[in-house]
C-alpha cells in the first residue's frame, strides 16, 4: 500500500522537549500533518513548530480520548515522560503520573479511538548491567511499567506498538543541561568542570539519528510489516566511550584545553559503568552521524 501524505497524521507527545520537537520538525519536513498534545498549563511549542496542531491534556483521560478522536492520527508518538536520575520522595508521585499513569490514559484514548499504531519511548536504563531487565533508577523502572501496560493493549485492543529504547542523546539547539553541553559551555567560558571520574561509558546519539529512528519505525507500521504485537528496539550510535574519552576527543577537535577535574563529582548509587549491548536496532537503521565532527559543529555553532 503506498504511503500518502493523507495517510501520515502524527500525534505527538512531548513536543514541547528537546527530542520531541526535533521528531516534530522531521516529521513535518517529511510532509506530514502533526498534531501535539501538550498539558493545559505547560511550556509551549517552540516557534518552529507553528504548523503543529495543538491539543490539552488537563489530566482526564476524556482530555485524551477528545484530541485522539479529533486528530485521527495514523501513528502516535509518546516521547512525554519526566527522568530523574535519581528521585527524592516527593517525586514519587510525579514520576508515576508522567510515566504510568498519562502513558496509560493514551494508550485507552487510541484503543477507544480506534488508533491502533503506537510508537512508544523507552531508556537503556531499563537494562542495568545489560539484564533483560534491571531498572537503574525508579524513572527506568516506570518506563518499564509502562511498556509492560502496552503489551495489554496491543494484545486486547490489536494494536501494534513499537517500543525505541534510547541512550544519550546530544546535537544542535539542545537547552538539557546533558553532559556534553556542559562541557562545550565551559570549553568557551574556561570556567572549571567537576566531574566524576569519568569512567563510566556512554552511547551517543546524534538528535537527527534518533529522529529518523522515529520516522523508520512510523514507516514500518504504516505499511503493517510489523511481526509481532509489540516491537522493542535499541536506538544506538553503535560505539561507546568513556567520559574522559570524550572529553580528550572534545580538546582533539577544537584545540582547547578543558579545565575539568575528574573525580571532584561522586558516581551515582547504580551509576551505568557500561553501555547496554544486547538491544536490535530498528530494521533499516544505521546511524550516520559521526560524534568527532558532530562536537566540532557545537563548538563552532556556541
Amino acid at each position: 500500500m503506498p504511503i500518502t501524505s493523507a495517510s501520515r497524521t502524527a500525534l505527538v507527545t512531548g513536543a514541547t522537549g528537546y527530542v520531541g520537537s526535533k521528531l516534530c520538525e522531521r516529521l513535518l519536513a517529511e510532509g506530514w500533518q502533526v498534531h501535539a498534545i501538550v498539558r493545559t498549563a505547560g511550556r509551549p511549542l517552540p516557534d518552529t513548530l507553528r504548523d503543529v496542531a495543538v491539543h490539552h491534556y488537563d489530566g482526564n483521560t476524556q482530555s485524551l480520548l477528545d484530541a485522539v478522536s479529533a486528530a485521527q492520527p495514523s501513528v502516535v508518538f509518546h516521547l512525554a515522560s519526566l527522568v530523574i536520575a535519581e528521585h527524592h520522595t516527593e517525586q514519587v508521585t510525579d514520576l508515576i503520573n508522567s510515566n504510568v499513569l498519562f502513558g496509560t490514559q493514551l494508550a485507552e484514548a487510541c484503543a477507544r479511538a480506534g488508533v491502533r499504531r503506537f510508537i512508544n519511548t523507552g531508556t537503556s536504563w531499563q537494562h542495568y548491567r545489560s539484564d533483560a531487565y534491571d531498572p537503574v533508577c525508579l524513572y527506568a523502572a516506570t518506563k518499564q511499567a509502562f511498556e509492560d501496560i502496552l503489551d495489554f493493549y496491543a494484545d486486547a485492543f490489536d494494536m501494534r506498538v513499537v517500543t525505541l529504547k534510547l541512550f544519550d542523546t546530544y546535537g544542535p539547539d539542545d537547552p538539557r543541561p546533558k553532559l556534553i553541553n556542559l562541557l562545550v559551555k565551559a570549553l568557551h567560558s574556561g570556567e572549571p568542570l567537576g566531574l566524576s571520574p569519568g569512567e563510566q561509558r556512554l552511547d551517543l546519539v546524534h538528535i537527527d539519528d534518533v529522529t529518523r529512528a522515529f520516522s523508520l519505525c512510523a514507516q514500518r507500521l504504516l505499511r503493517d510489516q510489523a511481526q509481532q504485537p509489540h516491537e522493542r528496539y535499541a536506538v544506538s550510535s553503535g560505539q561507546a566511550l568513556s567520559v574522559r574519552e570524550l572529553v580528550a576527543m572534545l580538546e582533539q577537535v577544537s584545540r582547547r584545553t578543558l579545565n575539568v577535574t575528574f573525580g571532584a563529582r561522586t558516581y551515582r548509587k547504580r551509576e551505568v559503568m557500561e553501555t547496554w549491548i544486547a538491544g536490535n536496532s530498528p530494521p533499516g537503521f544505521s546511524p550516520t552521524k559521526d560524534l568527532r565532527s558532530s562536537l566540532l559543529s557545537l563548538v563552532e555553532s556556541r
